[in-house]
């Protein structure tokens, strides 16, 4: 299946769910405000979100009087150039240029990161990178076990201590592994959830202290793994994220499993950060780079 396919099929759901937009370009004039307060439904509906929907409404608006739109294709093709340039929020691409670079990810427990980590790892290393996992996840149980077998699967090395041990001493042995090795990337898992959120926010803190003390040099990129099928719960959970933990972008799981893929503009428009990742299904190469025009296409292709 290519790429499009993979991106079309895992959409889905939540194209069903804007099955109602293809009747309001039908319905409705472009420049009458039925027209717009559908819209804005509709986007709700499919969660955009309130304030992500609004701003949308707003330039379409806009774009509407501009171009002076009079059909409902004309609207469609707009909405669509709308979307996708929402969806800009920054480079869609890993940064990885230094050897080692670094990949810190982060999220709560139960969306996917230990998944993720392993396709990233064997992506990674199916372009030729040396790449080495870090189970800084030390107080969930059995998460460096997980860790360890996709480790296996995509060929990689592993760092990993006793549950129950310092995270930052796992990620500095890990530093310190991948400098003697010659290693190209790290990854690091890290907890999602401690007894509380503050400390699992310090925590997070001095893992990045020790990284920018070892390796001042490294690039570093900080992703957070979102759950699709949270939706606004989602979003409040990546303004804490970003608060304490410097993103970079988001890696969007479970997507094929959701009606509510319209979670992804809201990231970009209130976070203003890249969606660099979706999930798509099971498999090892169902982790796809994120294309903006690709996504917005296959939302709307009938």
């Amino acid at each position: 299946m290519g790429f499009f396919d993979k991106i079309f099929t895992g959409l889905s759901k939540t194209r069903n769910n804007l099955e109602d937009l293809e009747e309001l370009f039908q319905d409705y004039a472009p420049d009458s405000e039925d027209f717009y307060d559908e819209l804005e439904e509709l986007l709700v509906l499919s969660d955009v979100g309130a304030a992500t929907a609004e701003r949308v409404v707003y330039l379409m608006r806009k774009k509407t009087w501009e171009d002076r739109y009079r059909r409902g294709d004309e609207a469609r093709k707009g909405l669509i150039q709308v979307l996708s340039k929402l969806l800009d929020a920054g480079d869609t691409a890993l940064k990885l240029d230094s050897k080692p670079s670094v990949i810190l990810m982060v999220g709560v427990n139960g969306v996917g990161k230990t998944t993720t980590i392993g396709k990233l790892a064997s992506q990674l290393k199916a372009q030729g990178k040396n790449v080495l996992l870090v189970a800084g996840d030390t107080f969930r149980a059995a998460a460096a076990e997980q860790l360890g077998i996709w480790a296996q699967r995509a060929g990689t090395e592993i760092v990993r201590h006793e549950e129950g041990s310092d995270p930052a001493s796992v990620v500095y042995d890990g530093i310190c592994a991948a400098k003697a090795r010659g290693t190209d990337v790290i990854i690091i898992d890290t907890a999602g959830r401690l007894h509380n959120k503050q400390n699992l926010m310090n925590e997070l803190s001095k893992i990045r202290r020790i990284i920018d003390r070892e390796l001042p040099e490294a690039d570093v990129e900080t992703l957070m793994v979102l759950d699709a099928t949270t939706g606004q719960n989602g979003l409040i959970q990546a303004k804490q994220f970003l608060e304490t933990s410097g993103l970079t972008g988001i890696v969007l799981t479970k997507l094929d499993g959701t009606a509510k893929g319209g979670i992804v503009f809201a990231i970009a428009n209130e976070l203003k950060l890249p969606v660099k990742y979706v999930g798509v299904g099971e498999g090892i190469d169902d982790l796809i780079p994120f294309e903006a025009e690709t996504f917005v296409t296959a939302l709307f292709k009938q």
